[in-house]
Parts: structure tokens; sequence; C-alpha cells
């Protein structure tokens, strides 16, 4: 069973700050905001989301990322994620539609900077993930 640990907004840009809770609707949550929308938001690149298995694989090969510094929006773990994958988080339910593309904005979490280390293309998998809403609605951080 999965388990949401963190929601993350800004008024765009990196980071991310933490919130307790958000409003989700079609276009991602509520309030946030995002630089370029060339790149970022819109119904298929709604939520961005980061898995806290490789938050912590990342940590542990020495890279300075945490919770919220690549932009995500949600920090999760146990779901297992991959395109194609429908998977509830509070209220809402969501649909992985792709991988996110790291870009040179992330690079202070990365050890020489090196944001490719979060490329889905060079490590399969190991990467945030851009998600639709498929049923808006409220998440929040229990416990």
């Amino acid at each position: 069973m999965g388990r949401l640990l963190g929601i993350f907004t800004s008024n765009g840009g990196v980071p991310k700050l933490p919130v307790d809770s958000a409003q989700i609707d079609n276009n991602g949550i509520v309030g946030d905001a995002c630089n370029s929308k060339k790149h970022h938001g819109g119904p298929m690149k709604a939520i961005c989301i980061l898995e806290n298995e490789l938050l912590v694989k990342l940590q542990s090969e020495g890279h300075p990322i945490q919770a919220g510094t690549t932009g995500e929006n949600m920090l999760v773990e146990g779901y297992n994620l991959e395109v194609g994958k429908v998977f509830d988080v509070g209220e809402v339910r969501l649909e992985v539609v792709s991988d996110a593309t790291p870009c040179w904005k992330i690079a202070d979490s990365f050890t020489e900077g090196d944001y490719s280390r979060m490329s889905h293309q060079k490590y399969p998998g190991e990467t945030r993930w851009y998600c639709k809403v498929l049923e808006t609605g409220k998440i929040s951080i229990s416990g």
C-alpha cells in the first residue's frame, strides 16, 4: 500500500516547499505555479511525483537532494510507479503518463550538478513521474 510522505508547492521554480494539505484539480495543485508552462503543468503534467525509494537511493550515493528540491509536487513510497499505472492518493486518483525529463534548474540537488542522474533514458525508472488527474479532491499529510 502506497503512502503520501510530502506535498510541495511554490510560486514558480525550485525548491518547492512543504505544505500539509492541498486541493487537486485537473491542472494539479491549486495555488502551485511553474515558471515554464511550455515544459511543466497542464492536464498531462498536472502532478510531478518523486518516489521516496529513489530519493533515499540518490542520497545514499552522496547527492544533496532533499524532498521538494527537484520540483516534485508529491513524495510517495510503496507505489512502484511506471507509465500507465493508476493509483490513489487520498481522494485523488492519478495516472502516470510520462517520465519527467530533468533540466539544469535542479542541478543543485546532484553531486557536480549531474541532474542527468534522474534521467529515465539513462537510468530507467529512476526519475520523477508526470501524472494526469483522473479524480480531483483533497490530499493531506496525516500523522
